[in-house]
């Protein structure tokens, strides 16, 4: 199991080539009650009820990836599902690849609104990591929301001795402080603590830090990312942060321009904490799935021969706008890097 989780031994970069289809498709509106592993025609009828979100990827140990994503859907007496995501219900789901190229959905569902806390509501955005006290265990973070989106939303976590069958720790790793805390990723820092970096609707991308390999976490002074690009002048969130073996930080976040239109925006850090923008967008809407909107995101590492240089590919979630209001169907897209940064 790899001990250094978002570690990568160079910069992904700001070049990214769409892959041609869907990493991890949706089921279509007729589908009541969706197998977890199920999978539909690409041509059925998609108007989103049903969205498929918020992926991260882990290597398997012994081989192959795992995908972790949300399924949002219709709530008993809400029938218009993710189209209307404050009132709809979350679960979380897995697939797997031996390339990170095609994804077989698992059976089973890796994380339910019940069990996460959530009521009827929402468990989204998962983060896996491996608990760092040698036992091979995995931790999961994810974004509780156990009501609409007016209900402040906190991270809580579940343990798995096998990425499969997940156990809830009690209480919030974060909450409360006035804040609504969404999308986790947590990396391990050279002095043995752990950061978590996230969102909170108020303030931007803000980090907190634990001393006990990932339990307690105590918000860091400042914010991380705050909002001064026309790319993020509604909302900046959903922060995947990679640490590159030489030095330095690559962050990839969603940046909303306004509530119809959103884009995935970068920048880099020696520290972690202090972080400089490029001014324009890695990856714009514009592919046929994700016509209008680009946002949370995920980057892995791509298998390598020897001799090869490192390759990644990005997982975001896409929505193609078929819907009033630019809404519609949301997916997980991918990309191949292009370069090794900049």
């Amino acid at each position: 199991m790899k001990t250094r989780p978002h570690a990568v031994p160079t910069d992904p970069g700001t070049e990214w080539v769409r892959d041609p289809s869907p990493a991890i498709d949706v089921p279509p509106d007729g589908e009541t009650a969706p197998a977890a592993a199920g999978q539909w025609p690409p041509e059925a009828t998609r108007t989103g009820l049903h969205s498929c979100v918020a992926p991260t990827v882990v290597e398997i140990p012994g081989g192959g990836y795992r995908m972790y994503y949300t399924h949002v859907s219709p709530r008993p007496g809400c029938p218009q599902g993710a189209n209307d995501y404050g009132n709809a219900t979350a679960r979380i789901l897995s697939a797997t690849s031996v390339d990170t190229a095609k994804w077989i959905p698992e059976s089973g569902v890796r994380l339910s609104p019940q069990k996460g806390g959530a009521g009827e509501y929402r468990v989204v955005a998962p983060e896996v990591v491996p608990i760092p006290d040698g036992s091979g265990r995995w931790r999961m973070y994810f974004e509780c929301c156990p009501g609409t989106q007016a209900e402040a939303s906190t991270i809580r976590s579940a343990v798995s001795a096998d990425g499969l069958e997940w156990t809830m720790e009690p209480g919030d790793r974060l909450g409360g402080h006035s804040g609504s805390f969404n999308a986790p990723r947590v990396l391990p820092l050279d002095d043995g603590r752990c950061r978590m970096y996230c969102s909170d609707q108020v303030e931007g991308i803000v980090s907190a830090v634990s001393e006990d390999g990932g339990y307690d976490f105590t918000l860091e002074p400042g914010r991380r990312i705050v909002r001064e690009l026309a790319y993020e002048a509604h909302v900046a969130y959903a922060p995947e942060v990679l640490h590159i073996e030489g030095g330095g930080y690559r962050m990839y976040y969603a940046g909303y321009r306004d509530p119809t239109y959103t884009c995935i925006l970068t920048a880099v850090s020696d520290d972690g904490l202090t972080w400089r923008k490029r001014p324009e967008p890695v990856i714009l809407p514009g592919g046929p799935y994700d016509a209008v909107k680009c946002s949370e995101m995920a980057v892995i590492r791509l298998p390598q021969a020897e001799g090869q240089a490192p390759r990644y590919r990005m997982f975001w979630e896409g929505c193609d706008g078929t819907g009033p209001d630019n809404r519609g169907v949301w997916r997980v897209l991918s990309a191949t890097s292009a370069n090794d940064g900049e």
